[in-house]
This record gives structure tokens, C-alpha cells and sequence, in this order.
């Protein structure tokens, strides 16, 4: 079979674009928008913590949107008494993560030392979890300065 070589050409370009496509599909989640995130990841607070109930939010990228989840931790020497996470999605994709997530957060985290707390996949929803840690660092913050 003779293949013009104009068509090989195209077919090689084609190849090529789609591969630059799917390598630019694998960071999607951690693309640089160019934005600084406003919600660090980490804290120096560390122990003793106020006891108390504290509520902060957190966001996480998704493919399609910027979604945020609200989370109240409730803590008694140093440690999770009680959790509810309330979401709002914005994408039908990312209500039913959230609320895999929502459904087992508490076998995650209740009976856990608040310094020890990092969660990174809850029945099977990954990206919820960034949202979860990024609130997680606020309500430390704010229980370590109760406790001074």
C-alpha cells in the first residue's frame, strides 16, 4: 500500500500533538495558573491546642472547577472529637467525590492526634482531601493562638 509521504507527515504531527496533549493532562491538577494559592498546605502550629470547635474552608483544583468544602473540627486534648465537612460542589462529578469523601471522613481522622492529621484519599476521592488538609492548617493556626 502506497501512503503519500505528505500523509505520513501529517499522521507523525498528529501522533505527536496528542501525546503533548496527554502529558499536559497529567498535571492538571497541580497546573500552575500562574495564581498563588492563598491556603498553605503546612503550619508551624503545632501542640497544645485549645479545646474547642473550630470551622474553616478549603479548596482544590479539579479538571473543571475550583471547589470548596467547609469542614468543622471539633478537639479535646489535642485530639479530633468530632468532624462534619458540608460541600458545595459545582460540578456533578465532584458531589459525588465530595460525597464519598463526607461519608468517610470520620473513620479517617476521629481519635487522631490534630498534628498527625494529613489525609490523602478517602473512599476513593483524592482531590477533596487537599481541600480538607488546606482547612485543617487554618483551624490549627487558629487553635494554637486560643491556646497562648
Amino acid at each position: 500500500m502506497n501512503v503519500h509521504p505528505a500523509a505520513r507527515t501529517g499522521t507523525a504531527l498528529l501522533g505527536v500533538a496528542g501525546a503533548l496533549v496527554l502529558a499536559g493532562c497529567s498535571g492538571a491538577a497541580d497546573a500552575d495558573t500562574g495564581k498563588a494559592d492563598p491556603s498553605p498546605l503546612s503550619t508551624d502550629a503545632t501542640a497544645p491546642y485549645a479545646d474547642g470547635t473550630y470551622t474553616a474552608e478549603g479548596s482544590y483544583r479539579t479538571p473543571e472547577t475550583v471547589e470548596t468544602i467547609e469542614v468543622t473540627l471539633t478537639i479535646a486534648d489535642d485530639t479530633v472529637t468530632d468532624v462534619r465537612v458540608v460541600g458545595d460542589p459545582l460540578a456533578p462529578e465532584s458531589k459525588n467525590y465530595q460525597g464519598q469523601f463526607i461519608a468517610g471522613i470520620s473513620d479517617v481522622v476521629v481519635g487522631k492526634k490534630l498534628d498527625e492529621l494529613e489525609v490523602d484519599r478517602v473512599a476513593g476521592s483524592s482531590l477533596t482531601s487537599d481541600g480538607f488538609d488546606q482547612a485543617v492548617v487554618k483551624i490549627k493556626d487558629e487553635a494554637a493562638t486560643a491556646a497562648e
